[in-house]
């Protein structure tokens, strides 16, 4: 494998572990990377490498939250967690609404909408959210505090808001945790069920994916496959804690200004490439 592709390779699994977590959309900074570097492998493996390069990013979370997510008490006789449990429970509820969507529709949502168009009008659309929701919020109280409070209902809300991230650019931390806080809960509380929730619907969506490739994998194709997950997981763990230390003193407002002016950028750019 050349050397050049080993470095593009690493510059796709840093955009990855940083815009995973950040709600500046990972899908959205990947398809524009992409445009750029172009990965010298087929557009079949290009596609799926994609959005399983993500299971690196996750498995940060997995580590970093490994205490508030494993159910199981392995000291002594084995006991279950009752408050874990239930969080998964809600996780799952969560989970339906972008699962039953993204199995009926990823394939036209992918062939339809995985352009810099799309890309560049969602960044400015919910950066403009972003900032009008920060706006709205700015003196109000969260109703919730603690994911033990959240109830199933408001998982199953925060799981709706989800569904919007199939499209390209949208983010799906920043539809989620925009969800969270426009149905009454704390920033850490939105971001926190977001890191938590991704988990399922990464591994769902790159096993469709994998499923879909196949499993007929070449050696270099593995290779890079590997060091993607290895950087993205990497960079995930500083940015997840880069995020939580961010929001317990500022607002998401300043990614909404960020989205605004990178989509603008994108726009101009591919606009005048075309000209």
């Amino acid at each position: 494998m050349e050397f050049i592709e080993i470095l593009k390779v690493i510059l796709l699994g840093i955009v990855e572990g940083i815009t995973e977590w950040l709600p500046i959309s990972s899908t959205g900074h990947m398809i524009l990377v992409d445009e750029f570097i172009k990965l010298n492998t087929s557009e079949e493996f290009k596609e799926m490498f994609l959005v399983v390069i993500q299971l690196g990013a996750i498995l940060a979370v997995v580590v970093l939250y490994w205490n508030k997510l494993f159910p199981f008490s392995l000291k002594g006789k084995p006991v279950v967690k009752k408050n874990i449990m239930i969080l998964w429970l809600k996780i799952v509820v969560a989970c339906i609404p972008g699962g039953v969507v993204g199995i009926l529709f990823d394939d036209y949502i992918e062939a339809k909408f995985n352009n810099y168009i799309t890309v560049a009008i969602t960044l400015i659309l919910y950066g403009i959210l972003f900032i009008i929701i920060e706006k709205r919020n700015k003196d109000r109280i969260p109703k919730v505090n603690t994911l033990r409070s959240m109830s199933f209902g408001m998982a199953f809300c925060i799981g709706l808001f989800q569904v919007l991230s199939i499209i390209p650019g949208t983010s799906r931390s920043g539809a989620t945790i925009l969800g969270g806080i426009l149905i009454g809960t704390s920033r850490n509380v939105a971001a926190e069920f977001t890191f938590f929730l991704a988990i399922p619907v990464m591994f769902g969506l790159s096993f469709l994916k994998l499923i879909k490739f196949g499993f007929a994998f070449t050696g270099p194709e593995v290779f890079t496959l590997v060091l993607g997950m290895g950087v993205a997981f990497a960079v995930s763990v500083f940015a997840i804690k880069f995020l939580v230390g961010y929001i317990k003193k500022h607002n998401f407002a300043v990614f909404g200004y960020y989205r605004i002016v990178l989509g603008v950028i994108v726009l101009g750019y591919f606009l005048i490439q075309n000209i």
